[in-house]
């Protein structure tokens, strides 16, 4: 798999982590509750946590 440098090394995206609805907050396996910002060597990314970007509106002929 091909590392990307783009997305920040963050809890919000580990796979070892859960949102906490009422805080906002991150509940991580190894540390307990940190911040979505958080950073620590544990880190493994998962990909269904990022929510991709929105795509492009598409223009059709009959509007040009």
């Amino acid at each position: 798999m091909k590392k990307n440098s783009d997305i920040p090394r963050v809890c919000e995206f580990c796979r070892y982590a859960s949102e906490i609805k009422a805080t906002g907050d991150m509940l991580c396996s190894y540390r307990g509750a940190v911040d979505k910002e958080y950073v620590c060597r544990k880190f493994v990314y998962d990909p269904l946590k990022r929510v991709p970007r929105p795509l492009p509106e598409i223009i059709s002929l009959e509007e040009i």
